[in-house]
């Protein structure tokens, strides 16, 4: 475990609450290297190079119905776009008996997560090829792998909106371009961290782009409440600004 300073908190009580959205998602699950995956195309006739998005999701997995439409969105925008379900079956939000350790459930996910995931990104280069342009984004628990990624030459661009379990040096070595897509009340990411995260990217000369919504909180960008206007807004545009970064880098 690194002994950087931390930048954003592992997980808080807003990693749990959220509305389930409505709509019919398109994609379908599959298995690649042993873990279910989601997997939504884009458009019949979409041409030029392979632009493949890496989804790794919150807590609620990338099978959740919100989370699955986000994906269906930006395949829609002409990335294939793959959500490795790292918890295998596992998401939080099944668990509602009484006395759930949320904690024991984190660090045990953690663990798997990190264990799986080396394989299912081997895997899915194969699937889509090397010379297809590959972007990630995370959510809440996704973050620390868009940010592992971000650091090396295996993907083009990576974003992530309200993020966990973060360290200074995730940071310090980021090398690709970073889109931080961000909530006025957040506990794992506060106004304090956001600001440290802005100066390592400062100094170290990053390319990167923050967006800071007001008036929502944790989740907002795939737990947010569509009833309410400014919550949908922010959720929407988040997801547009993602894939327009994404587009940008990709080609």
């Amino acid at each position: 475990m690194s002994s950087s300073a931390t930048i954003a908190h592992p997980h808080c009580e807003d990693c749990f609450k959220g509305v389930k959205h409505s709509g019919t998602p398109v994609g379908k699950t599959v298995t690649i290297a042993d873990v279910p995956t989601y997997v939504s195309d884009p458009p019949a006739g979409a041409s030029g190079t392979k632009k493949v998005v890496l989804f790794f999701s919150d807590v609620y997995g990338p099978l959740f119905l919100n989370n699955q439409l986000v994906q269906d969105y930006f395949a829609s925008q002409g990335f294939v776009v793959a959500g490795i379900d790292y918890f295998l079956g596992d998401p939080v939000h099944i668990h509602t008996e009484e006395g759930f350790d949320r904690s024991a459930w984190f660090e045990k996910a953690r663990k798997q997560a990190d264990e799986v995931l080396p394989k299912w990104l081997e895997e899915v280069r194969k699937l889509y090829g090397a010379d297809s342009k590959y972007c990630a984004v995370g959510y809440c628990f996704g973050a620390p792998y868009v940010m592992e990624l971000g650091a090396t030459d295996d993907i083009v661009a990576g974003a992530f909106a309200h993020p966990a379990a973060l360290n200074e040096d995730h940071f310090k070595k980021l090398k690709q371009p970073l889109l931080l897509s961000c909530a006025e009340t957040d506990f794992t990411f506060s106004l304090e961290f956001r600001r440290r995260a802005e100066d390592i990217l400062v100094e170290n000369k990053a390319q990167y782009q923050i967006q800071v919504f007001s008036r929502v909180q944790h989740g907002f960008a795939v737990r947010g409440d569509p009833e309410v206007p400014d919550a949908r807004w922010a959720k929407e545009e988040s997801a547009r600004g993602i894939i327009g970064w994404f587009g940008r880098f990709s080609g």
